[in-house]
C-alpha cells in the first residue's frame, strides 16, 4: 500500500481479458478497499465509441484461522453487468431493464 499526499492506493492483480496479468495501483476509498467494479475505457481504433472493460472485484485469499480477506484482486466480467447483482435497497429507484416485456394483458407473460 502506498500513500502520496493523502491518498491512499495499493497494487491489485487484474485476471482474464485484455489486463490479465498485470498489477496496476488503484485509489482506496475511505474504508480501505479498492471499488468494487474497476471500469477501463479503451479508445476505439476507428475514432468510434471507447468500449469499456469491466473488472469485479473479489477476494485474494482468507486466512486459515478467522476467514478474514487477504487482499482483492480484479476479475474480468465480460458480459459488463458490473454492479446488476449488487443490493437494492427497496426506496431506491428499480433498475433499467431492457429485455421485451411482452403483453401486459396475458397472464402468461
Amino acid at each position: 500500500m502506498t500513500e502520496t499526499d493523502g491518498v491512499k492506493s495499493q497494487d491489485t492483480p487484474f485476471e482474464g481479458g485484455p489486463m490479465d496479468g498485470r498489477v496496476l495501483p488503484v485509489l482506496l476509498g475511505p474504508t480501505g478497499h479498492p471499488p468494487k467494479t474497476y471500469r477501463i475505457p479503451v479508445p476505439d481504433a476507428a475514432g468510434g465509441p471507447p468500449t469499456v472493460l469491466v473488472y469485479r472485484r473479489t477476494p485474494r485469499g482468507h486466512t486459515r484461522r478467522l476467514g478474514l480477506v487477504r487482499g482483492w484482486k480484479y476479475v474480468h466480467d465480460p458480459e459488463g453487468l458490473g454492479d446488476a447483482d449488487r443490493l437494492r435497497w427497496p426506496w431506491s429507484r428499480p433498475r433499467r431493464d431492457n429485455t421485451p416485456h411482452g403483453n401486459p394483458d396475458d397472464p402468461t407473460g
